[in-house]
């Protein structure tokens, strides 16, 4: 690749560009094949709302600090599924020119990377290329979302992503990605029953495609319905485990009124509203209710056998082994051009337009 790395950017709020952005330092180049927008992240910054604009975290005390400067504009590195051909790499990293690798490094046409700094993760041969851009993170949020339920179940010692679903009765509020994602990793390791509850047609028809049952939660109070036949014992109906996968309060409110008695809600979802949805007087209190958070920064505290980030990329490699088509069927909705990112970003923002997974592709 000649000439500078393009990248799509937020220059300012409600304005995206694609245009030339510094390089970076480091032994393995890659040519970026397909990047995948991650649109809730994406349009946060679009719309001003993602509170890493206005301050900065602090990993040590892990918070948000008002009195520290934020990321502000513009936005240089957006997304983190990307997926890449190495075209230049030392003999001893393992690495060779035209590997198929899958990473993190924003919407970009290329790329330099250092292994201390950034993770780079083979996608295998048998694999569809495009289908990498779950590998890195994507995927291992959703993996780790199990891993969570798991955990809340039968403890520290979880040798298999199944052990918090495998039997068991699942739901899954929000249908974009992660949802649609985190009930087909329930389903593949062996839930009795997945269901999905969005009020988007397109979401639903995405979650049926890939075998979950769908239902649309505007219609009826779809919490009677289920906990009406979601039945373990007297005063015990509910979902066994609820996967929250909306950016919303009320979303969470609803995965609450889900759960069976002493169940626990595990938390995928990114949050922009004020939450005056949520009424933790309701079932939360009744019902003595969990919420994890489960998001990708942190795997289960003490949990034995290796969970870390790149077990986590290998189950997803494994559902990727024996789902991909459906999932490139039905979760993969538009592939663009680069060049086309600012255009979309502006029509989702504005809703003219609606995806579940849209894909810019960077192949010539």
């Amino acid at each position: 690749m000649s000439g500078p790395d393009l990248a799509l950017v937020v220059e300012e709020p409600g304005r995206a560009a694609v245009r030339p952005v510094p390089a970076t330092d480091g032994p393995v180049a890659v040519r970026t094949r397909y990047t995948g927008l991650s649109a809730g992240t994406e349009l946060s910054f679009l719309t001003g709302t993602n509170p890493a604009l206005t301050s900065s975290f602090d990993p040590e005390l892990g918070l948000f600090r008002s009195d520290r400067p934020g990321a502000g504009y513009p936005v240089e590195r957006l997304g983190y599924m990307e997926v890449a051909a190495v075209t230049e790499a030392p003999d001893d990293l393992g690495f060779a020119v035209g590997d198929t690798v899958a990473m993190t490094y924003g919407h970009r046409t290329g790329y330099r990377a250092d292994p201390l700094r950034d993770r780079i993760v083979p996608v295998p041969p048998d694999l569809d290329p495009l289908l990498g851009i779950y590998v890195a993170h994507m995927g291992p949020i959703c993996a780790n979302g199990l891993l969570h339920a798991a955990v809340e179940e039968i403890g520290r010692d979880v040798r298999a992503l199944g052990d918090g679903v495998r039997g068991r009765r699942v739901a899954v509020v929000g249908g974009g990605v992660v949802g649609l994602l985190t009930g087909l990793f329930a389903r593949h390791h062996g839930a009795e029953e997945v269901v999905l509850l969005d009020p988007t047609p397109l979401r639903r028809a995405a979650a049926e495609g890939l075998g979950l049952v769908a239902l649309d939660p505007d219609r009826g109070d779809v919490a009677v319905a289920l906990k009406s036949r979601w039945r373990r014992g007297a005063g015990d109906r509910g979902a066994d485990v609820v996967f929250q996968c909306r950016g919303r309060t009320a979303a969470l409110a609803l995965a609450l009124r889900l759960l069976r008695p002493q169940g626990t809600v595990i938390d995928l979802a990114f949050y922009s509203d004020d939450g005056a949805a949520l009424q933790l007087g309701a079932e939360f209190h009744h019902n003595g209710l969990g919420v994890r958070t489960a998001q990708i920064g942190r795997v289960p505290r003490g949990t034995a056998h290796a969970w870390d980030r790149e077990r986590l990329s290998a189950e997803t490699v494994a559902m990727l082994r024996a789902h991909g088509a459906a999932v490139r069927e039905h979760v993969v909705t538009d592939v663009v051009p680069l060049a086309e990112g600012p255009a979309l970003l502006a029509d989702l923002a504005a809703r003219r337009r609606h995806v579940i997974q849209a894909v810019l592709s960077c192949e010539e």
